[in-house]
């Protein structure tokens, strides 16, 4: 089994590189924003999963085993294969994935090619409690994020994160703003000053 393959990148095509590994070219899989980082000619490090099915072998690879884990934890949801899988990646870095699955925000995860709405809620329903786990650098917001997406987070939270998110910034970005202010305020603080912090955050 492959599991991690190191070599000079020979070719780059839509869906997949082959990896020059001491003279053997390696096919392997890949979601678009592990491509774009790719370079004809440049050594590269992939992780690898390997596909065994009785009519084929394949390699999929992954810039991260963050990267990774999310694809296979997508393909434990019914509905989602390799290639769903990989869109998903194409479309969102692992943290906002994570994000996306802990706010149960579907319409995220149905931006992906090929993923419809009940495959999204499929998602972000059976995988909300494995997010924080593949948070990657988000990891200290994804608490707050939950909550949110759960509408248990404390009143004055929500209301400082959706006065943010209606000045224009992304629910994602404005929770992670005020979960920096609530640590630097303490949880007694009113929803004016978690807006004022927060926005001293995002401003920083």
């Amino acid at each position: 089994m492959i599991g991690r393959l190191k070599g000079t990148v020979d070719e780059i095509a839509d869906d997949h590189v082959i990896l020059d590994v001491h003279g053997v070219g390696y096919v392997a899989h890949c979601a678009m924003r592990t491509l774009s980082a790719l370079h004809e000619g440049e050594a590269a490090v992939l992780q690898i999963e390997t596909i065994v099915r009785e009519d084929m072998i394949r390699l999929y690879g992954f810039s991260s085993g963050l990267e990774r884990e999310w694809f296979r934890l997508l393909m434990t949801v019914q509905g989602v294969g390799a290639k769903v899988a990989l869109a998903i990646l194409s479309t969102l870095a692992a943290s906002d994935l994570a994000n996306a699955v802990a706010l149960q925000d579907k319409a995220m995860v149905a931006r992906a090619p090929g993923v419809g709405p009940k495959v999204a809620q499929r998602i972000v329903s059976e995988l909300k409690n494995r997010a924080p786990a593949l948070a990657g650098d988000f990891a200290p917001n994804i608490g707050l994020s939950q909550e949110l997406g759960e509408g248990v987070a404390p009143a004055q939270v929500a209301d400082a994160v959706s006065a943010l998110t209606n000045l224009g910034y992304g629910r994602d970005q404005a929770a992670a703003a005020v979960s920096a202010a609530l640590k630097e305020a303490g949880e007694g603080a009113d929803s004016a000053k978690l807006i004022r912090l927060g926005l001293k955050e995002l401003a920083s």
